[in-house]
């Protein structure tokens, strides 16, 4: 006997859990923001756009993936959170609705010579449990294939206590296997320096014979030490010097020594010089210390173990004759098709997970990288696609995804593959949040918050919140500038001599022989790892007359401003120390000058151990970081606080003219305001700029530098689509003044602009390196010969 089923035909009435699907956010005040509401929908993808500095990073960032992530953080015991970086709330009312949120920032990857693509990515890691277990001869655990591991012996007694009484002494050995280069220590480099660039050999001590940076004969510190320490004749020349007081004036271990009665210590002049000037980061170094550095020092490939990083036991196992150097060493997508091969049921899941890891690098496009590849070495946009590698694969559903420009650094050909990558995520249900100025990925988005309407302090409000097309009929500032196109110039500028490049070879570029035009600009164009910058960067000769403007990053700690390092600061110091006639050092926060209570920081940090520290406005200077004396002396009518508050564009008006005309002030302040920064306060935080904005502060300090030969690298990242405009200005005032500018960029504005193109490719790694076209703009659109000629025809209309 059947039964007979029913089927209910009413709609199950919805589930409560169905109704939470805004992320809402009420009264955001962070950095710029102005009491912001706002309402997101989850699973979704959002956009948000605005010119430079509206407060688009303050409110995805700073506001809804810092508040995500403390919360995450508060449901572990205070023991672990005490172990965890601590985080302050941030400034907004209410926050709710909230998922867990995964940030893929642009900073950059860390540049310690020991991080690799593979090490930041585990893809090393796979390969060394892989080799432990398949290469022939064995040698060991993974760690005998880590460069990062050295190979350690000990043995002796030790001490084991057992009870009150018992006591008893064990013989124990201890052996690690590590495959670390003994040479290099596993950098892959040895560094060597240049005694020549340290002291002339011909002269004493006594007569000056140090030419090493700040170092003075009166100076007892550096000098002095050298002179009095009684291990050296200071009155003979360096070069008759017997072979113990060379060893002793170039290698001696710390000592203690009596100076003029000052105790001091005696060190080799080697170790000084290693540990005064390269340990720090040359970046931060003031122009005539960061050349003394590459004058000095010497950087060449490890003899022994050929750059690899490697000992040669780890070289010699290997897997079908490919030893772990090889196999990092090959292009991912070559590593991907040869762990293809692999066929070991013992590994199997490990084969798996590796597969889809490399199969991650191709899919994003980054398989024309090696596993090798210093980590510092790759641009803003390319680590932002590394990290995002490990969440491809990733089964979690219902997360928010926080992206911050991840189509910076790629080719109008490449944006596509990005855009299907962003869908791909919020089609699994997650929440997609995208920082971005580019068209082609703003079209692609479910909903539009764009914030403005300007920058600074005239930004940090909602402008709009809709769709795309809502966006583009909208009277913002990017509404208005969305579909803007740049044309094709009429006429180019006639190139007036030309900077050879024969036989480049660095990297991918196979044997290039190409003529940089010169007095034009010239843009070199190609897909993302067709060796552009190895061009630009590897083969232009350095030195005499050429500027160099990359994408490293501006190291600064809180006490860093726009000010202190464009050197504007000075002539401020200098011109508030004349009208008043007391020292410029007053007129410092990290000098005479600064408030007592809070040295200079304007804050005072309470540490809360587990918890958030706090950091409360200093109650005696209330935040201006001066002492209150200081502040009573005025310029122009401002004090020293009023001044640092002010705005670049403010600022540019108040030095340019009246009794506060300062010269030198202005110049500065022109610079900055030339490349957009107006808007930026000259007393804010180096640590709160956008990669954008440091680029242009770099640009801005280095366009009074006396080179003939500007080399730029992206300086469109970070830019909205109003400000390139604003860039082609100031690019062609540049080459008007008698310049040469050299561009490497992808922004089809920039290309239609140049008198020049040189296109890289046709693809990228093994597949670039070669020149697929040189000549004008018109002629690229004419011919459609590349890819690059494609995309630039469509953009223009031709």
């Amino acid at each position: 006997m059947s039964r007979a089923t029913t089927t209910d035909t009413q709609s199950p009435a919805p589930n409560v859990a169905d109704s939470h699907d805004l992320i809402r956010v009420h009264g955001a005040r962070e950095n710029n923001l102005k009491d912001v509401s706002i309402e997101i929908p989850k699973r979704r993808l959002t956009v948000f756009t605005g010119v430079s500095g509206s407060g688009k990073s303050s409110l995805v960032f700073d506001t809804i993936a810092a508040e995500s992530q403390r919360l995450i953080n508060e449901t572990y015991s205070a023991f672990v959170q005490g172990f965890m970086p601590t985080q302050a709330r941030p400034e907004v009312d209410v926050l709710d609705g909230l998922t867990t949120a995964i940030s893929v920032d642009q900073q950059r990857m860390g540049g310690d010579p020991r991080s690799t693509v593979g090490t930041a990515t585990d893809a090393n890691a796979m390969l060394r449990i892989l080799f432990s277990r398949l290469g022939e001869p064995h040698i060991g655990p993974p760690s005998a294939y880590s460069f990062n591991t050295a190979s350690v012996r000990a043995s002796g007694g030790i001490t084991v206590e057992r009870g009150a009484a018992k006591t008893k002494t064990v013989k124990a050995t201890y052996n690690r296997v590590g495959g670390m280069c003994t040479r290099c220590e596993g950098r892959g480099t040895v560094s060597d320096i240049d005694l020549t660039q340290l002291y002339d050999d011909s002269k004493s001590i006594a007569e000056g014979a140090f030419t090493i940076p700040g170092w003075k004969s009166d100076n007892v510190w550096t000098v002095g030490v050298y002179a009095e320490s009684g291990f050296l004749d200071p009155n003979k020349p360096i070069r008759t010097f017997t072979e113990k007081e060379m060893q002793d004036f170039l290698y001696r271990e710390p000592t203690k020594v009596k100076v003029k009665g000052v105790n001091l210590t005696y060190e080799g002049l080697i170790p000084k010089i290693q540990k005064s000037f390269l340990s720090k980061d040359k970046e931060a170094m003031q122009p005539h210390i960061r050349a003394f550095v590459e004058r000095a020092v010497t950087f060449t490939t490890c003899p022994e173990c050929d750059g690899t990083r490697l000992s040669e036991d780890a070289r010699s196992s290997k897997i079908k004759e490919i030893s772990i150097a090889d196999a990092c060493a090959m292009e991912i997508r070559d590593l991907a098709a040869w762990i293809r091969e692999l066929d070991e049921p013992s590994v199997a899941p490990l084969l798996t997970a590796l597969q889809q890891t490399l199969d991650s690098f191709v899919e994003i496009g980054l398989g024309y990288l090696a596993l090798d590849r210093p980590a510092g070495t790759l641009s803003g946009g390319e680590a932002q696609r590394v990290k995002m590698i490990r969440h491809l694969g990733s089964s979690l559903t219902d997360v928010t995804y926080v992206f911050d420009e991840p189509t910076t650094g790629l080719h109008p050909h490449d944006i596509s593959r990005m855009n299907n990558l962003l869908l791909r995520l919020r089609d699994k249900g997650n929440t997609v949040l995208v920082v971005e100025h580019k068209p082609q990925t703003i079209a692609i988005a479910d909903h539009v918050v764009d914030l403005g309407p300007g920058a600074g302090t005239a930004g940090g409000t909602v402008c709009f919140e809709g769709s795309v097309e809502g966006l583009r009929t909208s009277d913002t500032v990017t509404g208005r500038h969305l579909d803007d196109r740049a044309a094709l110039k009429k006429t180019v500028r006639k190139p007036a001599g030309a900077l050879e490049i024969r036989g480049a070879t660095a990297h991918n570029l196979r044997d290039v022989d190409v003529d940089i035009p010169l007095g034009v600009l010239t843009v070199v164009t190609g897909v993302a790892g067709s060796g552009k910058s190895s061009l630009v960067h590897g083969s232009v000769p350095a030195g005499a007359g050429v500027v160099s403007v990359d994408q490293s990053p501006i190291r600064g700690s809180r006490r860093s401003n726009p000010a202190t390092y464009t050197g504007l600061l000075d002539p401020i110091r200098k011109a508030f120390a004349k009208a008043n006639g007391v020292k410029p050092a007053l007129f410092s926060a990290n000098s005479e000058g600064a408030c007592p209570t809070c040295n200079g920081a304007g804050v005072i940090y309470t540490d809360l151990a587990m918890m958030a520290g706090v950091a409360t406005p200093c109650e005696d200077c209330e935040g201006k970081r001066f002492q209150a004396e200081v502040l009573k002396y005025t310029f122009g009518g401002k004090d020293i606080s009023e001044v640092l508050a002010m705005p670049v564009t403010e600022a540019e008006e108040f030095f340019g003219s009246g009794e506060a005309h300062t010269p030198t002030a202005h110049r500065i302040l022109d610079r900055l305001a030339d490349v957009g920064l107006g808007y930026l306060s000259l007393g804010q935080p180096l640590t709160t700029l956008s990669g954008g904005e440091r680029q242009r502060l770099k640009l801005a300090t280095h366009m009074a530098d006396k080179g003939g030969v500007y080399v730029l690298d992206e300086p469109t990242t970070g830019l909205h689509l109003a400000d390139v405009e604003q860039l082609l200005g100031l690019l062609d005032r540049l080459v008007d003044s008698g310049k040469s500018v050299i561009v490497v960029e992808h922004h089809p504005a920039v290309m239609a602009h140049a008198d020049w193109i040189i296109d890289l490719g046709p693809g990228a790694g093994h597949d670039g390196g070669r020149i697929v076209f040189e000549g004008t703009p018109a002629d690229l659109v004419a011919a459609r010969s590349t890819v690059t000629g494609e995309h630039l025809a469509d953009y223009v209309g031709a």
